[in-house]
């Protein structure tokens, strides 16, 4: 490998030859050798940065043109715009577990747009510090990306994904409208239920969450950007704030707006503690429903088998022909894992000491992991089980005729001790309600006959 030798306020380092990074960067690499591939910083946060240095750099050609000019905003937007399409993901190496205001990801990417853009220029024309950050700070920028990316994320992955599955939710409520079930509480039985009933808890279930979430988005659509060091703005022209907010709304289609207090915007995590609660209750809905799944599939002789799910691979190593529901086990691990996250997200959120929060890397790199696990895990679960779920109408229909909770329905009529009577005997004696209810003498055949309707008790 070949190097070069760059510099910072600290001293010179040596560079891989081949990357537009710099000294910061390669002190980054060096002082946090943790972790894996995999917990390096989002690919999310880079791209959100890539939006907040255009708009920046934008904002500033418009209010301090001698500082910021043409050619400059030219090269930062050209190399900007490879960082949100992903053409230079590889410039990005560092790993979330750095400082904890991410001012190394944030030097990370001012040293790849100051190299990138000096070679689109071909002169040393940026510098990180002075043209890529100008009127910023890491500790406005890397909360301003952490909004970015999580509203992104909700609104172009997440709230897409989950509507989708409520949409083939409502299209199997449909098709079971007159499909009468036995009803389950406590994994007891229970009085009877449409199987359309059933399916529509799951699908409200689901259309509340995408409500909870979308409750969520106008706190992420605040950017703490202009806020610089400590909140005060220190350095930044005045009304940089609202236009470079302006400036990114325009880049991502996401109204975004800037940050009414600054002092909070940079020390709390609250908008991302909320957000993160509403793709918690997602997990919560969504373990619910996959464990309905699996249970009423359950089989397929010696389960509850009301229900068909798709056959997607072979369950057993050892024992042929076995299926297993493992798309809704894959929804309920998701969910473990995004339960997890809240727990992380919440503790890193209580440690904003006076004017700045340290715990920003591991917040982001939570919140991320949830929303995108759960966006690709309901795709996953709407494609490969819910479209192919199928009733298995005989079962239901004699499940539901075996059922001793249909006794509820005679109450009125007997009252409770004595339905309670009627069902206990059924039971201990292997008997019909109705045959239990004629030896009781509670009614006759004819009465019987005539008040015992299941299919009207849901």
């Amino acid at each position: 490998m070949s190097w070069r030798t760059e510099h910072d306020s600290m001293g010179e380092v040596r560079v891989p030859a081949e990357r537009y990074w710099g000294a910061q960067t390669q002190r980054s690499i060096e002082n946090f050798p943790i972790g894996t591939e995999y917990e390096k910083m989002p690919e999310e946060i880079i791209r959100a940065f890539g939006y907040l240095k255009k708009a920046a750099a934008q904002a500033n050609r418009e209010l301090q043109p001698a500082r910021m000019t043409e050619q400059k905003l030219r090269a930062i937007e050209q190399a900007a715009d490879e960082i949100i399409s992903g053409k230079l993901r590889e410039e990005f190496p560092l790993v979330v577990w750095q400082t904890g205001s991410g001012t190394q990801s944030n030097m990370n990417v001012n040293e790849v747009i100051a190299n990138r853009g000096n070679a689109i220029a071909a002169e040393k024309l940026l510098h990180p510090n002075d043209d890529v950050n100008m009127s910023q700070s890491s500790n406005d920028t890397f909360p301003t990306a952490m909004h970015i990316a999580a509203a992104e994320i909700l609104e172009k992955r997440v709230i897409p994904s989950v509507k989708g599955l409520t949409e083939e939710l409502a299209r199997l409520e449909s098709e079971n409208e007159d499909v009468l079930k036995g009803g389950r509480t406590h994994l007891q039985d229970a009085v009877p239920i449409r199987f359309s009933q059933e399916i529509s808890g799951w699908r409200s279930s689901l259309e509340k969450d995408i409500g909870m979430l979308q409750d969520a988005l106008p706190g992420l659509r605040e950017l703490a950007l202009g806020g610089t060091a400590v909140g005060t703005g220190l350095n930044a022209p005045k009304g940089f704030d609202t236009l470079a907010a302006e400036k990114t709304a325009a880049l991502t289609g996401i109204p975004f707006v800037t940050a009414g207090n600054k002092f909070h915007a940079l020390t709390s995590l609250d908008e991302m503690v909320f957000a993160h609660g509403a793709l918690k209750a997602l997990a919560c809905d969504l373990m619910k429903c996959a464990n309905d799944i699996r249970w009423l599939a359950s089989g397929p002789r010696l389960g509850l088998g009301e229900i068909s799910i798709p056959e997607n691979e072979p369950g057993s190593s050892i024992m042929p022909g076995k299926v297993n529901p493992t798309q809704c086990e894959q929804v309920t691990m998701v969910a473990a894992r995004v339960i997890g996250n809240d727990v992380t997200v919440g503790f890193a959120a209580s440690q904003g000491n006076f004017e700045l929060n340290v715990f920003l890397p591991v917040c982001a790199y939570s919140f991320l992991q949830s929303a995108r696990l759960l966006a690709e895990s309901a795709e996953a679960f709407r494609e490969r089980c819910v479209s192919g779920i199928k009733a298995r109408r005989e079962k239901m229909e004699d499940n539901m005729g075996r059922s001793l909770m249909t006794v509820t329905a005679l109450t009125p009529y007997i009252g409770y001790e004595n339905a309670a009577k009627a069902a206990q005997t059924a039971l201990k004696e292997n008997l019909s309600l109705r045959e239990a209810c004629v030896r009781l003498g509670l009614m006759t055949e004819a009465e019987f006959d005539e008040k015992y309707h299941p299919e009207r008790m849901a």
